[in-house]
């Protein structure tokens, strides 16, 4: 073989031509390269990738190698071309440490092949943050990816989605941990649940919410109350940024159980309510679900007592009036006395009429007695 013929007396091996395709065949590529014959650009010479002549179509102007020059023919090579100006542009995009987009190609053993001018690959271990179990709804897709590894003298290019997410999400997390504050109320998505709490996605960082901080109520389990996925709204409690650690409080982003009590329960309010603690100075009677009161040593009973003791117990239910409620402080004062003090004035008012009603029918007995006399 020459590198040059009279019938192409201007073109040697490696030259780079122009050219326009006249036809596209299944296995081959005419080109008028302003010769009487056109060159032919085989399939395997379109691409890097596995792919068929439809590359190409009728009238595309080409770049094109020249590969081989034989008596009556000449073989070119797009792929070539293209080989070279992907490895520049790759090499670019590593030495800048470049996130750019590509299209998976082909799924392949061991991960997936990408177009990135030349043949890319994705390895399963590089393709997300989790573990894929089938690669096949990746074919066609654009993925943003970083290269990994170059080496054009192995034909070796190695790219990586998994770095590209995992920045994102650092850099989602440093931007959460740099504006949150303690205090505020945000929302945020349940994403585990454990037998001390749940983590909650609040933006690119998960948060923890202790079992304790849940509800205002006792919580035996964490999944008593929420489900994964569930979109809550909690308060920071603390921000750790030198260790990424937020502590979240469900109950606090909740209306308490205090929460507008004095349209529930009025001053003068007669209630009933359970004995929950009994203290040196009184009792807490709760009133409404974590809602307690305090009936003071003095409001126990209409008498002198030494101890609340003497009186009341742990879990009895009794009747109380309400004398005060303070929102503000969460804070409530009961009295049993003033019942049993108006109980008492009660039938003590009962007792006089009735007396006052047996003397005034004594009189008319007297009377009707004293006339049948005369």
């Amino acid at each position: 073989m020459s590198e040059s013929t009279n019938e192409f007396p201007e073109l040697k091996i490696g030259d780079v031509v122009k050219g326009k395709v006249v036809k596209v065949e299944d296995d081959q590529v005419l080109v008028d390269i302003g010769f009487k014959t056109e060159g032919i650009v085989p399939r395997n010479e379109l691409s890097n990738l596995h792919i068929d002549t439809s590359v190409v179509k009728e009238g595309d102007e080409l770049s094109l190698v020249i590969k081989k020059i034989n008596d009556d023919e000449v073989i070119l090579s797009k792929k070539a071309v293209d080989t070279d100006k992907a490895w520049e542009n790759l090499q670019e995009k590593y030495n800048n440490n470049e996130v750019f987009e590509t299209e998976v190609k082909e799924v392949v053993k061991g991960g997936l092949v990408a177009d990135v001018g030349v043949r890319g690959f994705i390895p399963a271990s590089l393709v997300e943050t989790y573990f894929v179990d089938d690669f096949s709804n990746y074919v066609n897709k654009k993925l943003t990816v970083k290269i990994e590894d170059l080496d054009r003298e192995k034909n070796r290019v190695i790219l990586s989605h998994r770095a590209v997410v995992e920045e994102e999400e650092t850099a989602k997390r440093s931007k959460v941990l740099q504006s949150i504050e303690e205090g505020q109320v945000i929302e945020g998505t349940v994403q585990r649940i454990t037998n001390f709490g749940v983590f909650v996605d609040i933006g690119g960082i998960d948060g923890l919410v202790h079992i304790s901080q849940l509800a205002h109520e006792h919580v035996e389990k964490a999944s008593d109350v929420v489900s994964e996925g569930d979109k809550i709204k909690v308060q920071v409690l603390s921000v750790d940024r030198d260790n990424e650690r937020i502590s979240l409080s469900r109950k606090k982003a909740l209306p308490g159980p205090w929460y507008n009590i004095q349209e529930k329960i009025q001053r003068g309010q007669v209630i009933e309510g359970t004995v929950k603690r009994l203290v040196n100075f009184g009792a807490f009677v709760e009133v409404l679900p974590n809602v307690e009161g305090l009936v003071h040593i003095s409001q126990i009973a209409n008498r002198h007592i030494g101890t609340p003791q003497e009186v009341l117990e742990v879990g009895q239910t009794v009747t109380v009036k309400v004398l005060d409620v303070d929102e503000a402080e969460e804070r409530m004062s009961l009295s049993i006395k003033e019942i049993e003090q108006e109980q008492e004035a009660k039938e003590y008012k009962q007792y006089e009429k009735e007396e006052e009603s047996s003397f005034q029918f004594g009189d008319l007995i007297g009377d009707k007695l004293n006339k049948f006399k005369q």
